[in-house]
């Protein structure tokens, strides 16, 4: 007895491994290939990276793309059909070692590119950055249930504005959501000042770290039970409104037999209006008889969402910006 509960045991664990080994065999190897390039647009560095990922037979992948500098995650993308990708977004200044992350899909396995070292020169003027981390869920690409909301934290980290002379408002903004999903940020404009902190050590309190907003992202769900239509004594509105133009419009044609224009007139300017308020009433009486339609739900999909910051130091105008992934199931 002992033997053949062994000999099961023995079995199940080869089955399982080849299992195991089928579903990574189902998989292929990736390469990723990252190249940066920067420009210096209003004094500080904005940089854009082009991603490659191919499978072990050239073919290209699907999925997501995070760049990250060392282990901190600067922007997400989503892969084309091509299996190409950019990320815009702001660096600041000193260097920097830029990789691309493919996190690999249902038939590739994941891959890194190698590091690429980039300068990035100091804010010649009052600048900032923008930098994304979720709370919840606690993990990105934020992935959400239609009807489900998000929340990640937007750290406004200014450069070189030691030299404000006055406040610097810094006004956030999103784009690229897909239709029936919503941002908003709390608070929406931040203020810079020339105390305000650039770095913070790990358990520092917020007032020694540079400024956060909340940016909550919001689905939205479809509706599947229709709401009852609002209580109201509209029928007999409807009927007179039906009513009275039809009996004008047969006082109309009773005078018309007399061959006199006027009614005639009158009659042709009853049936008018007749259809008119048909017209109107239609939409009205089926509000109140079968209530309002389902609401449609935010569309699955993946999204590459910008979120945007906006300001201006008294001259020319400050724009800084990243991105992050939006997974709606």
């Amino acid at each position: 007895m002992v033997c053949r509960i062994l000999r099961l045991s023995a079995v199940s664990a080869l089955s399982l491994a080849f299992a195991t080994l089928s579903g990574a065999a189902q998989q292929a190897a990736t390469q990723t290939v990252l190249t940066v390039q920067t420009s210096q647009p209003n004094g500080h560095t904005q940089a854009t990276a082009s991603v490659t990922v191919t499978g072990a037979s050239g073919e290209p992948a699907g999925g997501v793309v995070t760049i990250e500098d060392s282990s901190r995650q600067l922007a997400q993308t989503v892969l084309g059909s091509d299996g190409q990708a950019k990320a815009v977004f702001t660096l600041s200044g000193g260097n920097h070692s830029l990789r691309a992350v493919y996190a690999g899909d249902a038939s590739h396995l994941a891959s890194a590119s190698r590091s690429t070292n980039v300068s990035a020169q100091a804010a010649s003027a009052p600048s900032f950055t923008l930098s994304l981390a979720a709370v919840a869920p606690s993990t990105l690409p934020l992935t959400l249930s239609p009807g489900a909301s998000g929340t990640i934290a937007v750290t406004i980290t200014p450069e070189s504005n030691s030299a404000l002379t006055s406040p610097m408002f810094v006004t956030l903004s999103c784009s690229g959501l897909p239709s029936l999903a919503s941002c908003t940020f709390t608070p929406e404009t931040i203020e810079i000042l020339a105390t305000t902190p650039t770095s913070c050590a790990s358990g520092s309190p917020a007032s020694a770290c540079p400024p956060v907003s909340s940016m909550l992202v919001q689905t939205e769900e479809m509706v599947t039970s229709r709401s009852l239509p609002p209580s109201h004594p509209v029928h007999r509105t409807v009927d007179w409104a039906i009513l009275l133009p039809g009996l004008l419009g047969l006082g109309g044609l009773a005078w018309g037999t007399r061959r006199r224009r006027w009614p005639q007139r009158l009659a042709l300017v009853a049936l008018i209006g007749l259809v008119t308020t048909l017209s109107a009433c239609k939409p009205l009486y089926n509000f109140y008889e079968e209530g309002p339609a389902h609401p449609p739900a935010t569309p699955a999909g993946t999204y590459t969402i910008t979120v945007t910051g906006q300001s201006s130091n008294s001259v020319s105008a400050i724009t800084s910006s990243t991105t992050m992934v939006l997974t709606v199931q």
